[in-house]
């Protein structure tokens, strides 16, 4: 098995559950990682980690308000764009979530 990773791709995005988190936006951190089969030969699957890239900020310039809403989405794309994944694992992570006290982040991962 091949894995090609995204990590900690950081974003800014006018989005969340609350009024104001749509108006003043939160930080996040996604990760995504990609896995393939890979046969023993020098032929190695190819995944553009950059489509990656373009599908995680193309989620998240959509309207949203939960951070299980962008893993689907995300997921999904990454599913469509590369059918020969076997399994897709996406990490989000909302940072300095507006609660009381200090939490470093919120986080929702799903792999399928």
């Amino acid at each position: 098995m091949l894995t090609i990773s995204v990590h900690g791709i950081s974003l800014h995005a006018n989005v969340g559950l609350y009024e104001e988190e749509k108006i003043t936006g939160n930080d996040f951190e996604i990760d995504v990682d990609v896995n393939v089969a890979a046969i023993h030969s020098d032929n190695f699957p190819f995944i553009d980690y950059s489509i990656i890239n373009e599908l995680v900020c193309e989620a998240f310039r959509q309207p949203g308000e939960v951070l299980e809403q962008f893993v689907k989405t995300i997921h999904g794309s990454v599913k469509e764009k590369f059918a020969e994944a076997a399994t897709v694992k996406v990490v989000v992570r909302k940072l300095h979530p507006p609660m009381d006290g200090k939490i470093k982040y919120a986080q929702v991962a799903f792999e399928g």
